[in-house]
């Protein structure tokens, strides 16, 4: 199937709303920019760093740890340890998708919370891959494009602690994770995953209790889908938010 067997309302409808998902979750890229720069990357790092790793909770992550005082390959790994969630989401959409060669590729990287959540429940393959498209192309653009503005931004402002911005990095988890506090299992996991977090605080390098918190997390994702391996794990299940 191709776009062409939707109707054009069904199209229409489609794209609005991909479109809006977009919009909402790439206009949130000004507050990473913003972030990234505030924690000591150059405006050159930060955008590079929306561009290619493109997975808004990992970016997060890494920049918090950098922020911390950790080192580099410490945030590095708390990002790829977040970012193993997509691998899920791929599992699922691959044979939905129905795609080969340079457009597996492409749509590898466009795979994000958003895009798999617009397209997963759709009826036809035609409609899987126009969700997926709007949603992940529109987010792509934004997302880099508001990374654009809000590093422009933090750079003019100056030193962050002189505006409290060295808080912005917790601020902005809390932010991505108070939207996901919609059920008891969520709430459990984030409060076990807080108190791991800080138990190894005093014992372990700056960045080390971030990746312990995101690996209980992981942990408790990877023991619920054996218990359920017919379910995909959805924006809402994980604690990261976006990507």
């Amino acid at each position: 199937m191709t776009e062409a067997d939707l109707t054009p309302s069904e199209r229409s409808g489609i794209v609005r709303d991909s479109l809006a998902v977009g919009v909402a979750t790439g206009a949130y890229g000004i507050g990473f920019g913003a972030v990234s720069v505030a924690s000591g990357l150059s405006v050159a790092q930060t955008c590079v760093l929306s561009l290619l790793m493109f997975t808004g909770a990992s970016q997060f992550a890494l920049v918090g740890v950098v922020a911390a005082g950790g080192a580099p390959l410490s945030g590095a790994a708390t990002a790829l340890l977040l970012g193993t969630r997509n691998t899920l989401y791929g599992l699922r959409m691959g044979p939905l998708l129905q795609w080969r060669g340079w457009r597996r590729v492409a749509a590898a990287h466009v795979l994000i919370d958003e895009s798999t959540a617009m397209a997963v429940n759709r009826q036809t393959t035609a409609a899987v891959r126009l969700g997926f498209v709007t949603t992940g192309a529109s987010v792509l653009v934004l997302w880099n494009l508001a990374t654009v503005a809000g590093a422009l931004a933090g750079e003019a402002v100056g030193d962050p602690r002189t505006y409290g911005l060295d808080a912005a990095v917790g601020a902005a988890f809390l932010a991505l994770l108070w939207p996901r506090l919609k059920d008891r299992r969520n709430v459990l996991v984030a409060a076990l995953a807080a108190v791991v977090a800080l138990t190894v605080v005093p014992l372990t390098a700056a960045g080390v209790p971030v990746l312990t918190a995101a690996g209980v997390a992981l942990l408790v994702g990877v023991l619920a889908r054996r218990q359920d391996p017919t379910e995909v794990p959805g924006p809402e299940d994980v604690a990261g938010g976006h990507r």
